[in-house]
């Protein structure tokens, strides 16, 4: 399939089993998979239809779907080793959909011998499709993107609550992140932050924004300084950043947390 055809399907399955049901989810519709995570009917759904399309059209690959894996927590390691992978997040940003916020997305990646070459963010309710290929750029309906210098001290944005009002360096408060992966990334590469910092890393959440930020000019690896590895889930954590000297600051600064 070939790039615009897989939005089109992000696209397509949306407005067929997430869409309709914003704001208007039945208490039935709404699940528990642990405390406070939760999981709806269009989350099953829409992966479902997502993972057969890719698997018709590419039936050796491995989709890691994260709903797939909640279920069979061994496609993880399938995929690790896989030559050639997707992972799915069909709604990304389940709480924020529950409640009623249009931040939340659709999201792909592809995985080639375990490195991102090509991702997928749809944002039905904002109607912006973000793409990204390795080597080739990032694009938001169709227009390319590329993160602009950072002006005056960085802004940061935190997944982790504990670490809202604290300082990485000289740098203002972190605030919280939009509590949608497929949110926070655009809002980076459009220069709504500066950085953002994550205490863990899961495939389906992380690998479509690494890219789309790699592909618009931006620095992406773990909060320990290492390179991101979006084959699996780790407690690395990630530092996304507009460039690398951010990248750098915001990195030794967490390390004093």
């Amino acid at each position: 399939m070939d790039t615009d055809a897989i939005t089109t399907l992000l696209q397509d399955v949306a407005a067929e089993v997430i869409t309709p049901r914003f704001r208007s989810l039945d208490e039935g519709e709404v699940h528990e998979k642990n405390p406070g995570d939760l999981v709806t009917v269009a989350d099953h759904e829409a992966e479902v239809l997502i993972t057969e399309a890719l698997q018709a059209a590419y039936p050796e690959t491995v989709v890691l779907g994260e709903e797939a894996t909640a279920a069979d927590p061994t496609l993880l390691d399938r995929f690790a080793v896989a030559p050639h992978g997707f992972t799915v997040d069909p709604v990304d940003g389940t709480k924020n959909f529950v409640h009623g916020s249009p931040d939340h997305a659709v999201m792909a990646a592809e995985l080639r011998d375990g490195l991102v070459v090509r991702s997928w963010i749809w944002q039905p309710q904002h109607q912006r499709a973000y793409v990204a290929e390795l080597g080739a750029g990032a694009w938001c309906n169709g227009t390319r993107l590329s993160v602009g210098p950072v002006s005056g001290s960085p802004r940061g944005r935190t997944s982790r609550r504990t670490w809202v009002g604290r300082r990485v360096g000289d740098h203002p408060e972190l605030t919280l992140t939009w509590a949608s992966c497929g949110i926070d990334f655009p809002h980076l590469v459009e220069g709504d932050v500066e950085y953002l910092l994550y205490a863990g890393t899961k495939p389906w959440d992380h690998a479509p924004g690494a890219l789309l930020v790699g592909e618009a000019g931006g620095t992406v690896g773990t909060l320990h300084g290492e390179a991101y590895d979006p084959r699996h889930e780790s407690r690395d954590g990630m530092v996304a950043a507009v460039d690398a000297t951010t990248y750098d600051a915001a990195q030794a600064g967490w390390a004093s947390f």
